[in-house]
């Protein structure tokens, strides 16, 4: 298995540990916050986040966005590729 190495700059501006926003665009199924929230609880420490749900105008996708503490840019990296991986999940932001 080859890892991808990403190239973002995360370090160059933000001091961490930081809170860090992710929105995560996905098909409007119940299951999406909760596989959402597996996710970032399994990679982050704090186990109280509060996603915030929104419906598109027609209602087949929710976006999720949650603020979760992160500790290093390789953090963030990891949290994105994890929630990009969730079946329901179309973007990640």
């Amino acid at each position: 298995m080859v890892t991808e190495v990403k190239n973002t700059k995360f370090d160059e501006y933000l001091e961490f540990p930081c809170q860090f926003n992710f929105k995560v665009l996905g098909i409007a199924e119940s299951r999406l916050v909760d596989d959402v929230m597996m996710v970032i609880q399994q990679h982050t420490e704090a186990t109280d986040y509060s996603p915030l749900v929104k419906p598109s105008a027609k209602g087949n996708y929710h976006s999720v966005s949650v603020k979760v503490t992160v500790t290093s840019k390789e953090h963030i990296e990891l949290l994105y590729t994890e929630l990009g991986k969730i079946e329901l999940v179309r973007y990640v932001l």
